[in-house]
């Protein structure tokens, strides 16, 4: 794996950014909690994807006028489940929601960014690969375990069925596609210790190449 990251860093930008990505149920919360908890900015697009369809916002104005005023609930609320149901097997519909989304993420993702402080900073992306966001990032920290883990941890976590799991995981890029963008990779196969371990080994790796930057 290269040691120095593939873009040419800004000037202007004071951190280094880490896209950290990684199939469903490969330990991506898990490892960015751990970032958090050295005290490196964690800047997660699941959660901005979240505030971004905040009642009353125009992303989710424009999903209900796109998919219907049924997916929201009594409290003017996203119901999250019930839209991930509706374009999961349409990619028609998940091209849709893409275009009113990724934008607004973007943006607010750049914004955190820019203001975070640290020699580094983390950017949990996990469409990442597929979004084509490789050039927003200087390192690529790909978490990774077995399929058949995955598996089992999304079954756990979720109570899928067998099918459904699989389903989810044909869905998404293949492992070796987000494994052939890495700068680094993290194998969580095991406990929270053995996740941890590795992460402070990147977290001293970061903090030198950011000096070197």
């Amino acid at each position: 794996m290269p040691e120095e990251p593939r873009r040419a860093r800004d000037p202007a930008q004071r951190s280094l950014r880490i896209g950290l990505t990684g199939g469903i149920a490969s330990g991506k919360s898990a490892a960015a909690r751990i970032f958090a908890d050295l005290g490196v900015p964690v800047i997660d697009s699941d959660v901005i994807a979240r505030t971004v369809v905040e009642p009353g916002t125009a992303a989710l104005a424009e999903i209900t006028a796109a998919f219907g005023t049924d997916l929201v609930d009594t409290e003017g609320r996203l119901d999250r489940p019930k839209l991930r149901a509706l374009v999961f097997a349409d990619p028609i519909r998940r091209r849709r929601l893409e275009q009113i989304l990724h934008p607004r993420i973007r943006e607010t993702m750049e914004a955190l960014s820019a203001r975070a402080p640290g020699p580094y900073q983390v950017l949990v992306i996990p469409l990442l690969v597929e979004s084509g966001l490789r050039s927003r990032v200087d390192r690529v920290l790909v978490i990774d375990c077995p399929e058949w883990l995955q598996m089992q941890r999304l079954r756990q976590r979720d109570g899928s069925s067998e099918t459904e799991a699989r389903a989810i995981l044909a869905a998404q890029t293949s492992r070796d596609a987000r494994l052939a963008e890495a700068d680094d990779v993290i194998v969580n196969d095991g406990d929270l210790d053995a996740l941890e371990r590795q992460i402070l080994k990147l977290d001293t790796r970061y903090r030198e190449l950011a000096t070197r930057g």
